[in-house]
């Protein structure tokens, strides 16, 4: 099998992490909904971007005429709107990079770059690439071009593609940024561990304390991810010690102390992130917990937070099917998921694409469609406890039961608490098959 180096600094990072394997595939994250990181790597804080953006407007009255500021304020308003969760950002940063362009129309990747970084939050992940695959055009040595179009590449399920421009942002910049990037590769390939070695070398090189907890609850998602809820819960508390703004790391605590049994907490800890900052994944992880306590009503009015929110993305040219086609197949409307989830199909081959696409065709009662998805969504050897239970469930109800308490069994394996609500069903539909024996 082909070997990629993974960069000369990067050798003594460990005996087991040499180099990324050239798998036939290759492709959030650490969590499945995630958002692709920012493209530059910096782990600003809502306060601090805060105070870039009105340096920007400031400078910017004074200097109208100023390509690179009008850029540096376009990805700015990206990184606010990722931090606060405003999608009413989206617009000024389009307008503020377009202005860069126009003012300077080539030889402008910062520019290029903010666009393809915009282009990743809003979904766009097409025009994303374009943006991307422009700025390395224009100059083959711009890291952050490469993060930006790895984030791209990802998620429309170019798993080599996404690899070389990962492998090629190492190559360039070794540093936190390139790391956490090469991490979310390894882990989708099923190397957890080297995607722990990863995390904890972009830790090392973390530059700042912003740096430092985005790595310490990015190796708290993975020790989640893989059945580690103690673990997980100690390294989202250190984040949130390195910087107390950091919002992810308190839904981390609450998502740990849910897996723990610590459930009153949880809901206390995932109200005060809520009010933070209103993210989308985090409210509906409150629901889910809240209708596994039989806190029926509580948990709706979560979900009708989250379709408000749903609404306002939209309106600011945020394509979001896939999150919503998840939605829909687990707390709405299967036959729209399965529309919305058709449609997303189309326009990208990722696995997260897959499995969700998979889900909502068997919620539809379309088990036998369903089934080939599933098995796509694995493709890499990705070892996600969602993923290989719906993969499960769809087996158990073709009746296929041998295939299907492998799968449950190995989701409870990867992590006995991925979910408050499927977790507790893959119990009891293993036990129910495990009785047919």
């Amino acid at each position: 099998m082909r070997r990629l180096a993974l960069i000369a600094a990067a050798a003594a990072l460990c005996a087991g992490l040499t180099g990324f394997a050239a798998l036939e595939h290759t492709t959030h994250s650490p969590a499945p909904a995630a958002a692709p990181a920012p493209a530059t790597g910096a782990a600003h804080t809502a306060p601090s971007i805060g105070m870039v953006v009105r340096a920007l407007q400031d400078k910017l009255r004074r200097q109208p005429a100023d390509a690179a500021s009008w850029a540096q304020l376009g990805s700015s308003y990206v990184e606010q709107a990722r931090l606060t969760v405003d999608p009413t950002l989206y617009p000024k940063a389009e307008a503020a990079l377009r202005r860069s362009l126009a003012l300077q129309a080539d030889a402008n990747t910062p520019a290029q770059v903010g666009m393809a970084g915009l282009a990743n939050a809003r979904h766009q992940f097409t025009q994303a690439r374009t943006w991307a695959e422009q700025a390395v055009a224009g100059d083959p040595y711009a890291w952050a071009a490469y993060g930006a179009l790895a984030d791209a590449l990802t998620q429309l399920g170019d798993d080599a593609g996404a690899q070389g421009a990962v492998q090629r942002m190492l190559d360039l910049h070794p540093s936190t940024a390139s790391f956490t990037r090469a991490s979310y590769i390894l882990e989708l390939q099923g190397r957890s561990d080297e995607a722990a070695q990863a995390l904890q070398r972009g830790l090392e090189d973390a530059s700042n304390p912003a740096d430092q907890a985005f790595c310490q609850h990015y190796l708290g998602e993975l020790a989640f991810n893989t059945g580690s809820a103690a673990a997980a819960l100690e390294h989202y508390r250190k984040a949130l010690a390195l910087d107390p703004t950091y919002t992810a790391a308190l839904a981390g605590i609450a998502r740990a102390e849910a897996a723990l049994g610590r459930t009153a907490q949880a809901v206390t800890d995932y109200q005060t992130a809520i009010a933070r900052v209103p993210q989308p994944q985090y409210v509906l992880e409150l629901g889910e917990l809240l209708e596994s306590l039989g806190r029926t009503a509580e948990a709706r009015a979560q979900y009708r937070v989250l379709e408000a929110e749903q609404k306002l993305f939209a309106a600011n040219g945020v394509v979001d099917d896939l999150n919503l086609g998840q939605y829909q197949a687990d707390h709405g409307n299967p036959q729209l998921a399965v529309t919305l989830l058709t449609a997303e199909w189309g326009r990208r081959h990722s696995v997260l694409v897959a499995d969700a696409l998979s889900w909502a065709l068997h919620q539809a009662g379309r088990d036998g469609e369903a089934l080939p998805l599933a098995r796509e969504a694995n493709r890499l050897g990705w070892r996600d406890a969602t993923v290989r239970y719906h993969r499960g469930v769809i087996e158990q109800d073709l009746g296929d039961t041998q295939a299907a308490r492998t799968d449950l069994m190995a989701a409870l394996s990867a992590n006995p608490a991925f979910s408050p609500l499927r977790a507790p069903d893959a119990r009891a539909r293993l036990a129910r098959l495990q009785g047919k024996r």
